[in-house]
């Protein structure tokens, strides 16, 4: 029998927030060649925006020209990318020590690849349950796994902005990727830290359950974080499939 096919459609809203004078946020996606990327900059004046934008800029132009197998593409496609924000940043002081988280999800067909470095999350809502699919590479998760550290200690921890992972601080960076089957009515979250910090999975949960159009549930989340306290930038990405 035949597999039915499956259509994507998205939505994305990125803010400053309230306490932050700049966004060093990025976001970029293509419906047409399945691929969707969110990314938390980070670095000294402008690089962290530098960082962010080229990371953006580098995984979507060579993930949406993709002739290869996946997920070794998705790997060469952010070597890529952690090499041009490396690069950029030893030949310009300025931006020295620039880097960038990123969260990614390529899709073909019914097949689904979500690709992330650092606490950018990724989510799935299926059948109104909210999941975190991808594995936060921060200082306080990794107590977490080792035990060390509840999860509530984790959320107050002083050292919960502490990542292990990033695009553009190191000459070679590992990313991490999982792969999904999706299925029909499926609703994909990417979004940085800042929306996370702000709203637990729960709420985050509620408001994505409702029955609205995405851009109504991006502009959502983003002005529940900002009521919330806004203290870092927020992006978001939502993927909805189709049958």
């Amino acid at each position: 029998m035949a597999t039915a096919v499956v259509h994507y459609a998205a939505a994305a809203v990125t803010d400053r927030g309230r306490k932050r004078p700049s966004n060093e946020d990025a976001f970029g996606y293509s419906v047409e060649h399945g691929v969707y990327i969110v990314c938390d900059g980070m670095g000294g004046a402008a690089a962290g925006e530098v960082a962010s934008s080229v990371a953006v800029d580098e995984t979507l132009r060579l993930l949406s020209a993709r002739t290869g197998v996946m997920p070794e593409v998705a790997e060469q496609a952010i070597c890529a990318a952690n090499q041009a924000i490396f690069s950029r940043s030893l030949h310009n002081h300025r931006l020295s020590g620039m880097g960038t988280t990123l969260v990614g999800l390529v899709v073909e067909d019914r097949h689904v690849w979500v690709v992330n470095v650092g606490d950018s999350r990724g989510y799935l809502l299926r059948s109104f349950h909210l999941e975190q699919l991808t594995v936060d590479h921060s200082l306080v998760e990794e107590q977490v796994r080792l035990g060390r550290m509840t999860h509530a200690e984790a959320v107050r921890s002083p050292l919960r902005n502490v990542i292990t992972r990033a695009l553009g601080t190191q000459s070679q960076v590992t990313p991490d990727l999982f792969e999904f089957e999706a299925e029909p009515g499926d609703l994909f979250l990417l979004c940085t830290d800042g929306l996370t910090r702000e709203l637990s999975d729960a709420q985050i949960e509620g408001v994505l359950g409702s029955d609205r159009p995405l851009e109504e549930l991006c502009g959502r989340l983003v002005s529940d974080a900002n009521r919330a306290g806004g203290h870092d930038n927020i992006t978001c990405i939502l993927v909805r499939v189709a049958g």
